[in-house]
């Protein structure tokens, strides 16, 4: 049962948050967050109306169904609504219990994936490669657009390095539990004598945030230019359109020289860091709630490996929640990713509704 008080005083600020709003009394970045908390809770505030009604319906049924002085058709039709709104009010508790899961303040927001190659040599660049194409597809699929914001390829096409930017709301969701360390088995196209190598790619999902959500300070940049290196032409080679910003506080940097423009570079590179400084944040918050953490589907550690996938028997498993699929060449492709997504994002709600009930319980 979920605690009356607790869904008091969510329509209470819910409340005060329209009056607040319509009154025109907030302004600049009060407005947007006040705006952004509204819109969170509207959703919520609807499922609790909807979880009142029924339970008020269930009451009045219940008190017609044992009223001796009642007709004993309208009794029986009583208890058939009872039992009805019974079920419905079950559906319709786990629905509220969902809505009102701790949520992941960067989950609605829109991605950035860093693909790397691993160990392995040109057959993890060319692995690389495979898991970029894979996201890209999905992403399609979404209707998310993308964007690279950076590749290194080898000399065979592979993928040392890629930095993917995917717009869209939701995607972090739905693509945070990618981060990891992905393995493949297969037998490289570089390999005569047809063994089978094991070789690896690390990716990392970033969740992009809204200008509102960082602020970084001018003066805590250093920002040199450079030029550009590989390939490119002679305009990369000759003009100084790379950009290296470095955030002092932290010593974190970012480089970006795909654009032949040096103030579309730093514009990229401002994006990244944003990025990298959000993620690095939120990392501090939660090593804070590390006893949540063992109810979450993985760590989400870089270091971790999260998933094989086996090119000999056509399956891909995902260590995290003891998932195999033989649909290798669709997951590949990235167009049946979603069944691998989907399981992992359910089997974390599930774990968190668990602990959430344990909470209630206690």
């Amino acid at each position: 049962m979920i605690p009356e008080g607790k869904l008091s005083r969510l329509v209470d600020r819910h409340a005060a948050l329209e009056a607040q709003l319509a009154s025109g009394s907030a302004s600049g970045s009060d407005y947007a967050k006040f705006s952004k908390e509204h819109a969170e809770l509207t959703p919520l505030v609807r499922a609790i109306e909807a979880y009142r009604t029924a339970q008020r319906e269930q009451q009045e049924a219940g008190a017609l169904a044992y009223d001796p002085s009642a007709d004993l058709e309208l009794r029986r039709m009583a208890e058939e609504e009872c039992a009805t709104l019974k079920d419905r009010i079950a559906d319709l508790e786990r629905d509220l219990q969902i809505l009102l899961l701790p949520k992941d303040a960067a989950d609605a927001s829109s991605a950035i994936i860093e693909v790397r190659a691993g160990t392995g040599g040109d057959e993890a660049a060319l692995f690389a490669g495979d898991l970029l194409h894979m996201y890209e597809r999905y992403a399609q699929l979404q209707g998310w657009r993308t964007e690279l914001m950076s590749l290194s390829e080898n000399d065979l096409g592979g993928v040392k390095e890629a930095v993917l930017d995917v717009q869209g709301r939701g995607a972090f969701a739905k693509l945070k539990f990618e981060s990891g360390v992905h393995r493949v088995q297969r037998v490289p196209i570089t390999e005569a004598g047809g063994r089978i190598h094991t070789s690896a790619a690390t990716v990392a999902v970033l969740p992009e945030p809204e200008d509102v959500d960082v602020n970084i300070d001018e003066k805590d940049l250093r920002i040199d230019v450079f030029r550009a290196s590989g390939a490119g032409g002679q305009h990369v080679n000759k003009t100084e359109s790379a950009v290296r910003i470095t955030h002092l506080p932290t010593g974190l940097f970012v480089a970006q020289q795909t654009e032949k423009s040096q103030h579309k570079n730093k514009a990229q590179a401002m994006k990244l860091l944003k990025a990298k400084l959000f993620e690095m944040e939120r990392e501090r918050a939660e090593s804070a709630r590390a006893s949540e953490r063992k109810n979450m589907v993985g760590s989400g550690d870089r270091s971790e490996r999260i998933r094989t996938y086996n090119f000999p028997q056509g399956r891909v498993t995902d260590h995290r929640i003891n998932l195999t699929l033989y649909k290798l060449d669709r997951i590949i492709t990235g167009d049946e990713l979603g069944e691998i997504t989907d399981a992992l994002m359910a089997e974390d709600q599930a774990n968190r509704l668990a602990a959430l009930a344990a909470d209630y319980a206690a």
